[in-house]
């Protein structure tokens, strides 16, 4: 099966990048977008509008590795994020509200997860459910290797210290 714009025959080398690209990232991109947003309508939009601006990079050589399509993909969220926040009154007490409903039904390592520093919190995310290594997360955060091993050290030793305080606690509610 081929690509095709406007009728017109696309150059096969291009389709054969993009398609590698999108076979090789798509599932990681669309759970990045799934654990950003709130639903997988949502993940699945934003995870399609990733791959029009891919193909549109293809058409121009450009580099269709996974680390700039997560770049691409966090911006992308960025984009989708502005134009939430500006979508203001209803849509944003219906928010909330369902994110109280949420918080009551999260287990403890979410809640654990959601109280890190958001810096710490985008590493640790980025590392354990993204499958990106330090050097590909301080490419795409635009930070040092090193900064970026550190915010995860932390991270997991603040992860630690929450999910014990949290047994502590309930053991001490039973």
């Amino acid at each position: 099966m081929s690509l095709q714009t406007m009728g017109e025959r696309v150059d096969p080398e291009r389709e054969n990048r993009f398609l590698a690209a999108h076979a090789a990232t798509h599932d990681r991109i669309y759970r990045y977008f799934r654990r950003r947003t709130e639903g997988a309508a949502t993940a699945e939009d934003l995870c399609a509008e990733v791959f029009r601006i891919v193909w549109e990079k293809s058409a121009h050589g450009d580099d269709l590795s996974a680390i700039v399509l997560f770049g691409v993909a966090k911006n992308v969220l960025r984009n989708h994020d502005r134009s939430q926040s500006r979508s203001a009154g209803l849509i944003g007490a219906l928010r909330l509200e369902r994110s109280h409903e949420a918080r009551v039904d999260e287990s403890v390592v979410l809640e654990a997860i959601e109280n890190l520093a958001p810096k710490e919190r985008e590493v640790l995310l980025l590392t354990y459910w993204d499958g990106l290594s330090a050097v590909e997360v301080s490419q795409l955060l635009n930070t040092s290797a090193t900064a970026v091993r550190m915010r995860l050290h932390r991270a997991r030793k603040e992860l630690g210290r929450l999910l014990q305080k949290q047994s502590v606690s309930e053991g001490a509610a039973e």
